[in-house]
């Protein structure tokens, strides 16, 4: 049973709902399937931080019922829809959009976390009139409308994406939570529910149990052993031994000696027979890793290996059969280098009955909440202290940045700050490495003496808006009131000194 409760019965939605709240000024809420919100019959009310609602909440009996209602009717729209994503449904009775991602439990609508209270940029102009209007309408008392309207807090297309990654997280967390599983699902080791991983969960569901090679692709750090190593435990061959090498690691002739083993004798130093990898690999799986870096002579010996499955050690006379199946690995582009002439077709189709491309990082991003908290987790257990949490800012740094060492960079950037942040429960920016914080660095104007006034004037205002907007996250409303200007005159200086484009994406 889903309850608004279960939303505060996980460290990870917790810490998702507590950076929506400092981004945005946006509170997450559950609503059960009949759009019945819960924590109001229990007396809990966290209204959105603007004083339309606030006020409709807590100081109106008709606001508050309207409010409900208004929720009631956006899960009768969610209903209908069969939408199974986050989105924007009926605006509130005030005029505000309610955004909603519903919930399913076996097949079943369950019900929707939601939240409200904030502003589309498009339609904000029109949104205002349209909440003034209707706050007149039923008496609330709000003080100074006009000004109360500045802080309403407005979302860009960019922002409202990256709102919904959110919402879909947490959506994916209580599900989780509910269904009693792990966010590393059946494959131990894979933490994501992205779109990209779960068709990744339903291809390795049907592998894991054949027979068949397995050749995986993708940049360096995306956890091609991973993948090979969960696919294994989860196969019929769990039981067996699952070995990995790095072909790129050694030259030809160790290479040959490590996979085949050799005899006695058969070179200088053998002073003894050694079992090959294939061999103590039999009956299991073994791991073959930049398997694009093997030389043409070692492909050829590969290829044999996986046509017949016997062969020869080094200095050996009597063939070895054994029964393994064979995974590989490489961050090269195969199909260039078939073009090249530097890798074996015939060994790539061998290879390739099974092909798994694992997604960088920078196209998974929705699953950043989800990794930081199964790494914190995971090196609090491995030193034995608590387990931590990082700040809104660190993991806004996290989303702008695009991670070329994907998730073995994240894991290492997050050891690297539990290190260096000493005591702290709560990891702040201070120590990220360099190449997370070069890009949220305030770009510094050179002093001239030159120019007109107006020249000045405009210089100092860029670099005061620009400094502003990266303080505070891009919070618009936020800017404003420190600089001491309206809402609307701040956003016509972004536009006139094109420091809209400079907002960094959130994906």
């Amino acid at each position: 049973m889903i309850t608004s409760q279960s939303l505060d019965e996980s460290h990870l939605i917790r810490q998702l709902r507590e950076h929506i709240r400092k981004w945005w000024q946006i509170e997450i809420a559950f609503a059960d399937a009949r759009g019945y919100v819960s924590d109001h019959a229990n007396g809990v009310i966290v209204p959105p931080h603007n004083s339309f609602c606030y006020t409709s909440l807590t100081q109106s009996a008709e606001g508050f019922k309207r409010c409900n209602r208004s929720v009631e009717l956006a899960t009768q729209t969610v209903v209908r829809s069969g939408n199974l994503g986050p989105q924007l449904v009926d605006t509130c009775h005030l005029g505000f959009p309610i955004a909603m991602a519903p919930v399913h439990h076996n097949g079943r609508f369950v019900g929707s976390i939601f939240c409200s209270g904030f502003l589309v940029e498009d339609t904000a102009e029109r949104c205002q009139l349209e909440i003034v209007k209707n706050a007149q309408e039923i008496n609330l008392p709000v003080e100074q409308p006009k000004h109360a309207l500045e802080d309403i807090p407005v979302l860009s297309e960019r922002d409202l994406n990256y709102l919904f990654d959110l919402m879909g997280s947490i959506v994916h967390a209580l599900k989780g939570q509910v269904e009693e599983r792990s966010d590393q699902r059946v494959f131990g080791g894979l933490v994501g529910d992205s779109d990209k991983m779960n068709q990744l969960y339903a291809l390795l569901e049907k592998v894991a149990n054949s027979d068949a090679t397995v050749l995986i692709t993708g940049e360096n750090g995306t956890g091609k052993e991973v993948v090979a190593r969960s696919t294994h435990n989860n196969g019929r061959r769990t039981d067996s031994a699952f070995v990995a090498t790095n072909c790129s690691a050694l030259n030809d002739n160790l290479l040959e000696s490590e996979l085949f083993g050799h005899v006695r004798g058969a070179f200088t130093g053998a002073i003894r027979d050694k079992d090959g990898l294939f061999k103590l690999a039999d009956g299991g799986t073994l791991f073959l890793d930049e398997v694009g870096d093997m030389s043409p002579a070692m492909q050829v010996k590969l290829l044999r290996v996986l046509q017949e499955r016997t062969f020869m050690p080094v200095g050996g006379t009597r063939p070895v059969t054994v029964d393994v199946r064979v995974m590989a690995a490489t961050n090269r582009v195969i199909l260039d280098m078939l073009k090249e002439g530097s890798f074996r077709e015939d060994l790539y189709y061998r290879l390739s009955v099974i092909c798994v491309d694992l997604p960088p990082l920078r196209e998974r991003k929705s699953d950043l909440p989800s990794l930081c908290a199964h790494f914190l987790q995971k090196i609090a257990e491995k030193t034995g202290g608590r387990i931590r949490s990082l700040s809104s800012e660190v993991m806004r740094r996290f989303w702008e940045y695009d991670w070329p060492g994907n998730i073995r960079q994240l894991e290492n950037e997050i050891e690297r700050l539990m290190v260096l942040s000493g005591d702290e429960v709560e990891i702040g920016p201070a120590m990220l490495s360099p190449a997370l914080t070069q890009r949220s660095q305030t770009p510094q104007e050179p002093e001239t003496n030159t120019g007109t006034l107006t020249e000045a004037v405009r210089s100092l205002e860029d670099r005061l808006i620009r400094a502003a907007l990266i303080r505070t996250g891009w919070n618009k409303s936020g800017v404003a009131r420190e600089l001491g200007v309206s809402r609307t005159t701040l956003i016509k200086k972004i536009r006139e000194l094109g420091l809209e484009e400079e907002r960094p994406a959130m994906r």
